[in-house]
Formats: C-alpha cells, structure tokens, sequence
C-alpha cells in the first residue's frame, strides 16, 4: 500500500480538535499557514510557559488513521483532527519512523520528523480513557506513545487529502523517536 494523505487540518484558536479542510499550505520553517501552533518557536501553552525562545519543533502534528480503527475498536470512535493533527496519514510507520526523516508530501512540500507527540490529559477530556489507549508500557516496562509525530516544515507547498507520501530516511545511525 502507499503512503497517502487522508485529511488535513487546521486551526486558527486554541482548542484541542481542528476542523478538516479541503487543502492546507505549509509555510518553511514556521507549519501550518493560520494554524494556532504555527511560528519558528514554541507556540504549545505549556512549553511557552517554560521557556517562550525554545525553537517550535512542533509545527506539524500527523497521525496515522491506523490508530482511529485500533482505538475504535475498544470502543473510541475517533475521526481525522479530533486529535489535533494537521495531517491524516494512512500506509506509513509513522511511529517507526527515525529523527530526521524527511516526508515528501504531494508536489512541493517537504517535513522534517523532529519526534513523537507526548499526549496530555486533554485527550482524557476529550474522551474519558482515551489518554491510556494512546499511552501505554511495552513487555519491557517503557513508555510507548501513539498519538503522531511532530515535523517542522523545511519546504513550503499546499498539501490536500490524497497527496502521496514519500519517505526519505536520514543517512547514517537512526536515532529512534522521543518526545518533543
């Protein structure tokens, strides 16, 4: 299967889902064009309040729609951008993916995985139980997170629902996911 674009979403205000759209433009080195999480530093509340001049490694939130069927099953129906995604993927290992892999997306724009999504209690609020379907421990005791990746964009260019994805691994050692 190939890797495409499902949905696309954006917001202009804090809120914790973001309404689909029929196209967004990423902007280099700032996300998405009018999204609230947009801007070359952090723009989420909690890390503005700790340090307001840290670089916004989150411009682009994606999500694989896999996770939506695997929680829909347990009972939590879950639709593209209720999660605050900007991009709805579907056939790509998002979260096997290594730092620094550039994704290809459509004709123009290209990202850059800086790392996994930690999710937070809003998603609790959202759904009640929802937080340990998307956080859990493997065999081992550690902490898997599976709530999407976050990107900064390194080239420009509007991404709609059905663009293909290509991914470009990084050279050399792959350094796994963490939290940014």
């Amino acid at each position: 299967m190939s890797a495409i674009v499902t949905a696309v979403s954006s917001n202009g205000e804090y809120s914790f889902t973001k309404p689909n759209r029929d196209s967004i433009m990423l902007l280099a080195g700032l996300g998405v064009e009018g999204d609230v999480h947009a801007g070359v530093t952090v723009k989420h509340r909690s890390r503005v309040a700790q340090d307001p001049t840290q670089p916004n490694l989150r411009q682009v939130h994606l999500i694989h729609e896999e996770l939506f069927a695997e929680v829909g099953d347990d009972g939590f129906p879950v639709a593209p951008g209720e999660l605050g995604e900007n991009i709805t993927t579907r056939g790509i290992d998002l979260l096997g993916l290594p730092v620094g892999t550039l994704l290809h997306i459509g004709d123009e724009a290209v990202i850059e995985v800086t790392g996994l999504r930690n999710p937070c209690l809003q998603i609790d609020n959202f759904q009640d139980g929802l937080l340990k379907q998307v956080v859990g421990r493997d065999e081992a005791g550690n902490i898997v997170r599976k709530a999407g990746i976050m990107s900064i964009v390194k080239e420009g260019g509007t991404v709609r629902p059905g663009d293909p994805i290509k991914t470009e691994l990084p050279s050399g050692p792959h350094r796994p996911l963490e939290r940014v």
